[in-house]
């Protein structure tokens, strides 16, 4: 009797909710409105239920058909991904101007007197570095006095003398030309002690 009056009442819903939807040509706005996701309602049979009790199991009763159950698997909107390149993201670039030419600058010591004569330096300097060394002046007054001037000179004057491998006045003294080359690093080194 229970299953008689369930099917009875499942029936006439179905049928009630036909006529509402397919009514007036004013309604089928409000059809239009209901939501698409519901399925609609299918009256169980009116035979035996089904071991289990599932009524949605039984089979259609002739001339209906039954309604496809939803899915209950929820369906997801894809999600966007990365897409791979293949390689590392690059590092932002950085602009680096290349450092400055050091500046080249030439400083002449002042005038050193001996008992033989004048001795002055000009230094070359590239920076702080030191590149070259010339002896503007040396004593000549006789031939003793040049030949230890040119012992002096060639000891410490030029890109590859003494003062630029060592990069300063302290250097030896040349034998037998004591007086000329003490000269020549008082010179010298009032030029360094200029530069800085």
């Amino acid at each position: 009797m229970r299953r008689a009056l369930l099917a009875i009442t499942g029936l006439a819903a179905g049928t009630t909710a036909m006529v509402v939807l397919k009514g007036s040509p004013g309604t089928n706005q409000v059809a239009q409105d209901l939501p698409a996701a519901r399925p609609p309602v299918v009256p169980a049979p009116a035979g035996p239920t089904p071991a289990g009790g599932d009524v949605s199991a039984a089979p259609a009763p002739s001339g209906t058909t039954a309604a496809p159950r939803p899915s209950r698997t929820a369906t997801r909107a894809p999600t966007a991904r990365p897409r791979a390149t293949g390689r590392a993201p690059s590092a932002p670039r950085t602009t680096t101007k290349p450092p400055p030419a050091p500046t080249t600058r030439t400083v002449t010591g002042p005038v050193v007197e001996n008992e033989y004569g004048n001795v002055q330096v000009q230094v070359t300097f590239s920076g702080t570095r030191i590149v070259d060394v010339v002896a503007l002046e040396l004593p000549e007054e006789t031939a003793q006095s040049d030949q230890r001037s040119e012992q002096v000179d060639g000891r410490y004057s030029g890109s590859s003398g003494l003062v630029v491998q060592r990069q300063s006045a302290d250097v030896d003294t040349v034998s037998g030309a004591t007086a000329t080359s003490t000269s020549y690093r008082q010179s010298l080194q009032a030029a360094i002690d200029r530069a800085n």
